[in-house]
Order: structure tokens, then C-alpha cells, then sequence
């Protein structure tokens, strides 16, 4: 290869390297372009919201205030009625609970008739009726929420039972109930009179 080829080839190598680096540097004009035209189209984009805010009708604002305060006084009408509807249950089960405690010595008189009727006159039309009132009205009661407390069998619970005799008996485990002195009832769950029983030692 001649002097002069030698020359040619070099020269056309550093023409190639020199548009090489104008393609990168154009790409990186390119790229820093496209940020800087993104930044700008947010800033105008925030520069238009801003305006808006400040052109804002004092009228629309007045709404908005209006529709805040309707929002915050349903709210608290909401809290009060629900706070309302569980004192009224609440004054509801206390006043139901009364009446029931109320309402017992009723039912005790009921079974202490039932239970002196003679055995001969256990079958006449008077038995009969007074029966049949007696299960209507113990009927009524459980339809309202009013259950008896087991008792005899099993084992003493002071949350439901009270304790006014003791007694040795072998038929029984310690602490077992051996008798039911007068009935203890439930209403809806709640205790509205211990069981007075007798407990095995």
C-alpha cells in the first residue's frame, strides 16, 4: 500500500468517528429536549389549575362550603339516631325485665294451685281450664324471650342459682343440685331470678 492510500484511509476513518459522536451527542440533545418539554408542559399544566382556582366563582365555593356542612350535619344525625335506637333497647330490656319480675309470683301461684289439686279432681273441667291457661300463659313468656333455669342434676352456678339449704344426700355428686325450691328465669339471656336450691355436699 502506497503513502498516499495509507493517507485516504486514515482520513476517511476519523470522518466516520466524527459523525459517530455527532449522532450520540444529537441523541443526547434529544433526550434532554424531551425532559425539559415534559417539565415545561407540567409547569403549565399547574400554571392553568392554579389559574383556575383563582378564577373560581365565589358563588361555586359558597356551594361547596354548603354541601361540606350538609355532609358533617347528616353524619351526626346518623350517630344520634343509631345512639338513640340502642337507648330505647336498652330502656326497652329494663323495663321488659321489670314487668317479667313483675309477672313470676303469677306463674309460682299457677303451679302451687296445679300442684295442691286433689288426685280425684285432677280430671273435672275446673283442673282441665286452669291448666290449659297455665301453658298458655307459660307460652307467652318463652314467645317474649323467657326461659326456666335448669336446675336439679345439675351442677351449682352462683350466676344462676342461689344456694339456701345443704344436704348429704349419696344420689348426688358434691356441689350437684338436689332440689328446686322455686324456679329461676332467663330473659333473652340475662338472669331475671336465681334458682333457690338445695345443693348436695
Amino acid at each position: 500500500m502506497s503513502q498516499k492510500e495509507k493517507e485516504v484511509k486514515q482520513s476517511a476513518a476519523e470522518v466516520e468517528n466524527e459523525n459517530l459522536e455527532t449522532e450520540h451527542t444529537e441523541a443526547d440533545n434529544g433526550e434532554t429536549s424531551a425532559g425539559t418539554e415534559n417539565q415545561e408542559a407540567e409547569t403549565r399544566e399547574n400554571e392553568a389549575k392554579e389559574a383556575k382556582d383563582a378564577k373560581k366563582d365565589p358563588k361555586d365555593a359558597q356551594i361547596e362550603e354548603l354541601q361540606d356542612r350538609l355532609k358533617r350535619q347528616m353524619a351526626e344525625f346518623d350517630n344520634f339516631r343509631k345512639r338513640t335506637e340502642k337507648e330505647k333497647a336498652a330502656m326497652y330490656e329494663i323495663g321488659a325485665k321489670d314487668i317479667i319480675e313483675k309477672i313470676l309470683p303469677v306463674l309460682d301461684n299457677f303451679e302451687r294451685g296445679l300442684a295442691a289439686v286433689p288426685e280425684d279432681e285432677k280430671g273435672s273441667s275446673f283442673a282441665e281450664g286452669i291448666e290449659k291457661i297455665y301453658k298458655q300463659f307459660v307460652k307467652t313468656l318463652e314467645d317474649a324471650g323467657v326461659e326456666s333455669i335448669e336446675a336439679v342434676g345439675k351442677q351449682f352456678d352462683p350466676n344462676l342459682h342461689n344456694a339456701v339449704m345443704h344436704v348429704e344426700d349419696e344420689k348426688y355428686g358434691e356441689n350437684e343440685i338436689a332440689m328446686e325450691l322455686q324456679k329461676g328465669y332467663k330473659y333473652r339471656g340475662s338472669v331475671v331470678r336465681h334458682s333457690m336450691v338445695q345443693v348436695a355436699n
